[in-house]
């Protein structure tokens, strides 16, 4: 127990305190309302802009009326411009189809319940930057704004929404968050020079150009799709690689937890090509 004189001093030194509370209240409500302020802004921003974002994105695949699932996809894709032109990775559009049993390129999206499937024409391809630009007819579907992704900064936050193991978890879009974590150069990281592949090389030698390196888990069916500003839904990029720990299948079991996405404007100058 504490000697009296301690207790009175204790007592004298809440009434001083007590007078000077109000300033003081105010001063520790301030000082701890402000630091949690861009978090809260941001989870808030994201949780706006997530059903507008949603709207946009699609499934990417192909529709064989006589194969089982007649619809198959397997990659992600965003509509831009006037509502009928998607984006998504070179790598998840075929190369060919099967023109014997009309087979389809297309886009899937939902209708209630049920999944729709609308087909599309490619009409351009940048296999350089591993980006193709789908073309639809009919009706137009909400876009999403492209902005100047020269202008991006390492540390910024981003999203991603699309279908990370495509059609194994149905036509629900998952939404993530990402962190931009370098800009760098087109190749893989890899621990030798030994390790990497004569394409990487020759893309070095002839036109080296930088992606975006970010802190965040995407999954194969994640590839084309949009990397977008948490406040406004403007698209930074486009998701197209992981790096892979090990065996493929380590995209899945054990993710690195290190994804990359090809600059937006590589985009605008793919959707001026005829």
């Amino acid at each position: 127990m504490l000697p009296y004189r301690n207790i009175n001093f204790i007592r004298r030194l809440r009434a001083r305190v007590k007078t000077r509370l109000p300033g003081v209240a105010l001063l520790c409500a301030a000082v701890a309302f402000l630091p949690t302020l861009p978090g809260a802004a941001q989870a808030a921003d994201l949780t706006a802009v997530v059903p507008t974002v949603k709207r946009s994105v699609v499934g990417v695949g192909t529709f064989e009326r006589t194969r089982s699932p007649a619809t198959v996809f397997v990659g992600t894709g965003f509509v831009v411009g006037d509502g009928l032109s998607v984006i998504t990775n070179s790598h998840v559009v075929p190369a060919t189809v099967d023109s014997e049993r009309m087979e389809q390129i297309g886009i899937v999206t939902a209708d209630g319940d049920m999944v729709r499937f609308r087909p599309a024409q490619l009409v351009a391809r940048d296999a350089e930057h591993d980006l193709a630009h789908l073309r639809l007819t009919g009706t137009p579907l909400p876009a999403l704004e492209l902005v100047d992704s020269d202008k991006a900064l390492e540390g910024q936050a981003l999203a991603f929404t699309g279908y990370p193991l495509g059609m194994v978890l149905g036509l629900h879009a998952a939404t993530h968050r990402a962190t931009l974590a370098a800009i760098t150069p087109v190749v893989t990281p890899s621990l030798n020079s030994r390790k990497l592949d004569v394409r990487q090389l020759v893309q070095l030698q002839r036109a080296p150009f930088n992606i975006f390196q970010l802190d965040a888990t995407a999954y194969p069916g994640n590839s084309g799709s949009p990397l977008y500003d948490p406040a406004s839904g403007k698209v930074w990029g486009v998701i197209n690689a992981v790096f892979v720990k090990g065996l493929k299948e380590s995209a899945i079991t054990n993710p690195s937890g290190i994804t990359y996405a090809v600059p937006g404007n590589y985009v605008r100058e793919l959707l001026q090509q005829k």
